[in-house]
């Protein structure tokens, strides 16, 4: 099924401001929010829904990417790109939209919000040929990264029985007091000190991770990279960065694109541009030629008088439009070698066919006109 425009997720327009963006999340999460509609599945798909809408319009370098290339320019970006939504994930990332308090004080407290670290994400540059951007392309990328300690399971601890549950919040990782204000008792939590909101305390850590749940380490990663990108375009994989300290969210990997520039071939957004020197008797008479094209080469014919500036067109030759159906085209501009340095014989030949009227330029009357008069002023 194909996702809706974030735009219309939220019901706003696409010249809104950061806080009409916010305001609009706001107010869908509290309409949809879970503990609002207890066992309504539809409800919280909205719910996902308007959190992936807002996570990518209240970033402003994801939103321009957004609406440059729709989502394929946000492909696997962040948590919600990948249509695989994470509840908790979305609390961590959008608790404190509501103000200090969360999504909890808010609706009463009632959910529990145990600490989730989240790894970095990483940025690497990917090169890629002019066939590469036509077709589309899988590279395999060998990344140093932080990874899962394999010891401990990300975990941090030694084994199973180093990790119990913090004893001042029971495991929940927040702490609730209860204060008197004018407007009467309000309860409010923060996380737990004791635990730094985690709700589990760990006894005796990894003596390989030194309790981080975290080492040094490579993975080699591989990308199906759509056929259509365009330099400088940044895709994100979801999931692939850094890995978290104990057993948290990890990062994402930023992918950022770069064209290698095609030894004869040039890139006009769709299109692609070749410059076709031809002789002065080939332009004359016509000739075929052989061109080459992304995928090799293409033979046209040069029809006999053909001038400097004619431009051919190779239908479709171009490169596909980045999540659309539109192709472009190969351009070939013509230009006629005129040359500089002539023998004898050469010299000679020409200056028999000069006076030819086949060799004398088209004018136009206006043309004619303006030379006649300029003749007759030097005369």
């Amino acid at each position: 099924m194909a996702k809706r425009d974030y735009y219309e997720v939220l019901g706003v327009s696409r010249t809104e401001t950061s806080d009409e963006i916010k305001k609009a999340y706001r107010k869908l999460a509290i309409k949809y929010h879970p503990d609002k509609n207890p066992g309504d599945h539809a409800s919280e798909e909205m719910f996902k829904e308007a959190a992936e809408a807002y996570e990518v319009l209240s970033d402003g370098d994801k939103r321009a990417r957004y609406d440059r290339f729709g989502h394929q320019g946000v492909a696997g970006n962040g948590f919600g790109g990948d249509g695989n939504m994470n509840m908790e994930d979305i609390f961590s990332h959008f608790g404190d939209i509501f103000g200090g308090g969360g999504f909890d004080s808010f609706f009463g407290g009632s959910r529990e919000q145990q600490r989730v670290y989240r790894g970095s994400n990483l940025r690497v540059k990917v090169k890629m040929k002019l066939d590469e951007i036509a077709h589309g392309a899988e590279k395999n990328l060998k990344v140093k990264k932080h990874v899962s300690c394999s010891v401990c399971k990300g975990s941090g601890a030694e084994d199973s029985k180093s990790i119990q549950t913090c004893p001042t919040c029971h495991g929940s990782g927040q702490v609730k007091r209860v204060t008197n204000t004018f407007l009467g008792q309000m309860m409010t939590s923060a996380p737990c000190s004791a635990c730094n909101g985690e709700g589990k305390i760990i006894t005796a850590k990894c003596k390989t991770c030194h309790g981080q749940g975290i080492v040094n380490g490579e993975e080699v990663i591989n990308l199906n990279i759509p056929a259509g990108v365009v330099d400088g375009l940044q895709l994100s994989v979801s999931g692939k960065g850094n890995a978290a300290p104990k057993g948290g969210v990890p990062g994402d990997l930023l992918v950022l694109i770069e064209e290698e520039e095609h030894p004869l071939l040039k890139r006009d957004n769709l299109d692609v541009v070749y410059d076709l020197t031809v002789n002065f008797a080939d332009a004359a008479l016509g000739t075929t030629l052989d061109v080459p094209t992304i995928d090799g080469k293409a033979r046209i014919t040069i029809p006999p008088g053909t001038p400097s500036g004619k431009v051919f067109k190779l239908k479709d030759k171009g490169i596909p439009e980045l999540q659309g159906r539109h192709k472009g085209d190969e351009l070939i501009y013509v230009t006629v070698h005129v040359p500089t340095k002539l023998s004898t014989e050469e010299k000679a030949m020409l200056e028999k066919i000069k006076g030819s009227d086949n060799f004398a330029p088209k004018l136009s009357e206006e043309e004619k006109s303006f030379f006649g008069k300029v003749k007759d002023i030097f005369q």
